[in-house]
């Protein structure tokens, strides 16, 4: 499944608990959007995490022809909660597609808040990524239960899920069949469709029996200590 096929609006804003995967989702969907032969504009605005940014893959992405804006790119190593003008042009020029990847948690998605008004009038989708490895959004209910609290604090909608599980380079098919069947409840209860399953290339094919778009990636961020 192509990358314009699960993520057809113009402007796809990434979130997620801190931990699962959605940066390694938002460069890669960006890269595969770009080779698609869009004008892409990759918006790094997670404030949160201080180790997996999009930023540091700048090299990578313009080579790609994507524009990076990043909330503290005078600084490769801070992590600021202010947001660079450069947003507005993702929000206003309709001629890009813009992704936006956002904190990982009610805190790091606030600072969108404040441009609520222009984003609900842009063709956006709000994507939940979903890591069933991690503690807190492990059962559907806490993963509903933080799904909310980001929806209330940059009060848009969400969209759609994706089941993101992986434990790095101990992932397996299994791993992600496990996050299939919580995004499965997830869904059922919030009505909210899964978009795909994210999987690195080598387990496509393991994959098969899943009902929903697998979306291929290959591994483009590495821990610092990697």
């Amino acid at each position: 499944m192509t990358a314009d096929k699960i993520c057809p609006h113009r402007v796809s804003i990434i979130t997620g608990h801190y931990g699962t995967g959605k940066t390694e989702f938002a460069v890669n969907l960006s890269l595969q959007l770009a080779a698609l032969g869009g004008k892409v504009m990759l918006a790094d605005l997670d404030i949160v995490n201080p180790y997996f940014r999009s930023r540091e893959r700048k090299a990578l992405l313009q080579e790609a022809g994507i524009r990076l804006i990043s909330s503290s790119q005078a600084c490769s190593d801070a992590d600021v909660p202010a947001l660079p003008a450069e947003l507005l042009t993702i929000l206003e020029n309709r001629d890009v597609t813009g992704v936006l990847d956002i904190g990982g948690d009610p805190v790091g998605a606030r600072v969108l808040a404040r441009f609520n008004a222009k984003i609900t009038l842009e063709d956006y989708q709000l994507i939940y990524v979903l890591n069933a490895n991690r503690p807190e959004v492990r059962t559907p209910e806490a993963a509903i239960a933080y799904l909310r609290g980001i929806e209330a604090t940059t009060g848009l909608v969400c969209t759609g899920i994706v089941n993101n599980t992986h434990l790095c380079s101990e992932t397996t098919p299994e791993e992600i069949q496990k996050g299939a069947r919580l995004a499965a409840a997830v869904s059922r209860e919030t009505k909210i469709p899964v978009l795909c399953h994210v999987a690195e290339e080598r387990f496509v094919p393991a994959l098969s029996d899943l009902s929903e778009p697998i979306f291929p990636i290959s591994i483009k961020m590495k821990k610092p200590w990697e």
